[in-house]
């Protein structure tokens, strides 16, 4: 360990006062000079005085206060579905995620196997995934014309191994979901000699040379 003087480190920190002290200035330089107003309440992010009492003091019991929402165009507008004492607790109630996440429905599907010779092994999971939304939260990009999307659990996919761990989850976390069944082929057993069998019928294949 290499030793310092101490007058070598009394100047090494005053070098760095005027460092941390340009910093600030420099953070501050792009303000008004006036700190914002604080919300009244900390745990809300308020906007407007008319916006603070509307989410401090709501009309009705069932109605979302529109600063809690994720967008300005949000899928609800009533709160999840209460529950009595009895009832098991919402994992979703106590994790701090936005109430539209909780009413938002999701899907449990199975993936469908692509369609070249590679491996299967996603069609054997299932996956569930947040409904698209649609109003504002997708829109045209001006510059390339590509569709873009304001939705942040657009892109968000669970796999489970069993269509009942899906559905739990989706039960324990409190969201509303529904099922897709897979749609799949019943192949049956051929051979290259059910060509020439005979048909009563008009043949499906005529053979001419």
């Amino acid at each position: 360990m290499p030793f310092f003087p101490a007058s070598r480190m009394v100047l090494t920190r005053q070098a760095l006062l005027p460092v941390s002290e340009s910093t600030l200035f420099l953070r501050s330089k792009g303000t008004t000079g006036s700190p914002p107003p604080e919300s009244p309440n900390k745990s809300v992010a308020t906007t407007t005085p008319a916006a603070n009492s509307a989410v401090a003091f709501p009309k009705t019991g069932s109605e979302v206060p529109s600063d809690f929402a994720t967008s300005a165009y949000s899928p609800i507008n009533v709160f999840p579905a209460q529950r009595s004492e009895n009832d098991a607790l919402d994992a979703a109630s106590i994790s701090g995620a936005p109430l539209d996440l909780q009413a938002r429905i999701v899907k449990i599907y199975k993936p469908s196997k692509p369609a070249t010779q590679s491996g299967y092994w996603n069609g054997r999971q299932w996956m569930m995934d947040w409904d698209v939304l649609p109003k504002g939260h997708r829109w045209e990009n001006p510059l390339m014309g590509w569709q873009s999307s304001g939705d942040f659990m657009q892109g968000t996919h669970i796999f489970f191994k069993s269509k009942e761990d899906a559905i739990s989850f989706a039960e324990k976390q409190g969201y509303k979901w529904f099922v897709k069944e897979p749609n799949e082929r019943a192949f049956r057993a051929k051979s290259y000699s059910a060509n020439f069998f005979h048909s009563p019928k008009n043949l499906k294949i005529i053979r001419t040379k």
